[in-house]
Order: structure tokens, then C-alpha cells, then sequence
């Protein structure tokens, strides 16, 4: 091998500097984000905080799904009072602040939502 006392460390040194940002933050990922903030004093969720956590995508697909496709706008009545199906009149009526609420876990876990494709931003209230 022609100059190999020279390639190899080279070598060793380029993949060193190419995936340092790799190893230098192996397993931190930065504090999570806990967005239990309510607006208007609401003390319970349409579901429990976990289900919510991991799965309200869901949630609002299928709303959207029963209004838009299926036309049953039907509210969700639990312990006795209503939710509509609607992002902007259920959700965002406790959930007011967008960059706290939303923007907070969607930037951490990288995740870019289609929402306000459709949906008005909400104003925010500071």
C-alpha cells in the first residue's frame, strides 16, 4: 500500500470528525417537553394525559374522518359535558397557546403537522 502510514490516520481522523455530532450527543436528546398548560382553567382532557401524549394524532384523524367524510358532527359527551369534534373548538379553546402547546413537542420530536393546512392559526393569547 502506497502511503498507508498516512491514509489510515487520515482516514481515522475524517470518520472521527464526521460523526462526532453522533457520538457527542449519544442518548441526549434534550429536556422533553411537558405541555400541561391549560388556558381557561379546564382541569380534564378529552382522554388521560398518556393517551393524549402518544396518541391524539390519531384522535384527530378519525374526528376528521366522522365530520368531514362522514358528516356526523355528534358531540362527545364525557362526565357530562361536551366536546365537539373540532380542533379549533375543542382543543384550542384550553390549549390556546400554539408555540407552547404544540410547537414545543412537535419541533422536539421532529414532526411536521398538516393542521393549519386547513385550520386558521389561532390567535395567540400572551
Amino acid at each position: 500500500m502506497y502511503d498507508g502510514n498516512k491514509i489510515i490516520p487520515g482516514l481515522v481522523i475524517f470518520v472521527g470528525l464526521m460523526t462526532f455530532p453522533l457520538w457527542y450527543n449519544f442518548g441526549d436528546a434534550g429536556p422533553v417537553p411537558n405541555p400541561q398548560k391549560v388556558e381557561n382553567g379546564a382541569s380534564k382532557c378529552v382522554r388521560d394525559t398518556q393517551y393524549m401524549r402518544t396518541s391524539h394524532m390519531q384522535l384527530l384523524d378519525d374526528w376528521r374522518d366522522e365530520v368531514v367524510r362522514d358528516g356526523d358532527r355528534t358531540p362527545l359527551v364525557i362526565d357530562g359535558k361536551k366536546y365537539d369534534k373540532s380542533l379549533m373548538n375543542s382543543c384550542m379553546e384550553c390549549h390556546a397557546n400554539k408555540q407552547k402547546f404544540c410547537d414545543e413537542c412537535h419541533v422536539y420530536t421532529a414532526v411536521k403537522p398538516y393542521c393549519w393546512d386547513c385550520h386558521y392559526l389561532p390567535k395567540e393569547k400572551f
